[in-house]
């Protein structure tokens, strides 16, 4: 199959799963998408790459999840952040024998994402490589100045997050927990991506206070260790002093060295995924 043939395969099924979209003008069969924001608001954007070897193995991961984990990651991003999502750019690089049937699978696993969360397709970028390289850049809106952000965190805030940690699952990005979280007036939250440990650390450094930990909720056949370390989680952690919020309570924001997290009183290593520290891979 030629290049015209999977844009054009790939522009009909963006366009069929796409959602309503009165900021997009132009998406995709211009050489770049045209989006027109609204009035009082603000475009935040992010992007993930998903690689192979590194992310998933083709041989035990399907096409679809690999598209819908694809997706997921960076809506996660948006969701931590308290937007909206509003659209998406797919880059994918991938070898010839893949260029059919493997990249039908992986479009329907990121479509069907796109269309439960209402973010359309606008655009990307289709090439071929050895190995299967994906990127994919998302773009939400909040109300202006609304988003939630990592150095906002006080001291005598509560610290909640939305779910049990540590059992590996396919993800399922909280965006419209994102949204309620935003709308109640939380001004601090991060997605946990890559640990709890190593992601409260860095909303801790950005906000220059310390966490103590007092409960962690683990997930059903995880540990301890996987609760505060593995990652993978895609759940939401954020630090208020609401009480009538949903979430399920951890610990408290305190003075002390910035970024240290604490447990029952013991200071915790900063571990975590990590892409250039050795021990993490």
């Amino acid at each position: 199959m030629r290049e015209l043939e999977l844009l054009e395969r790939i522009r009909k099924a963006a366009e069929s799963g796409a959602a309503a979209n009165i900021s997009i003008i132009h998406s995709i069969g211009d050489d770049c998408a045209v989006i027109r924001p609204r009035p009082k608001e603000d475009l935040v954007f992010t992007t993930d790459f998903v690689l192979q070897g590194r992310h998933f193995l083709l041989e035990k991961q399907s096409a679809d999840d690999i598209g819908h984990i694809a997706l997921a990651r960076s809506l996660s991003d948006l969701a931590a952040m308290g937007s909206e999502p509003l659209f998406c750019l797919i880059s994918i690089a991938v070898p010839a024998e893949l260029a059919d049937k493997w990249l039908r699978g992986f479009y329907e696993g990121l479509l069907s994402l796109a269309v439960k969360h209402k973010i359309t397709i606008a655009g990307g970028d289709l090439s071929r490589f050895d190995n299967v390289v994906a990127d994919v850049m998302c773009c939400g809106r909040v109300p202006r100045g609304k988003a939630m952000l990592r150095s906002a965190a006080k001291p005598g805030d509560s610290i909640y997050v939305t779910g049990r940690l540590g059992a590996p699952k396919r993800p399922e990005p909280r965006v419209a927990e994102g949204v309620a979280l935003r709308q109640a007036g939380v001004k601090a939250c991060i997605d946990i991506s890559d640990g709890l440990v190593i992601d409260l650390h860095r909303l801790c450094r950005a906000s220059w206070v310390r966490a103590d930990l007092e409960e962690v909720p683990i997930a059903t056949g995880a540990t301890l260790d996987d609760a505060l370390h593995r990652g993978e989680d895609y759940e939401l952690l954020f630090t208020t002093r609401e009480t009538d919020l949903d979430g399920i309570r951890i610990g408290t924001i305190v003075k002390g060295k910035p970024g240290e997290v604490r447990y029952r009183r013991k200071p915790l290593p900063v571990k975590g995924f990590d892409h250039f520290d050795a021990s993490s891979r």
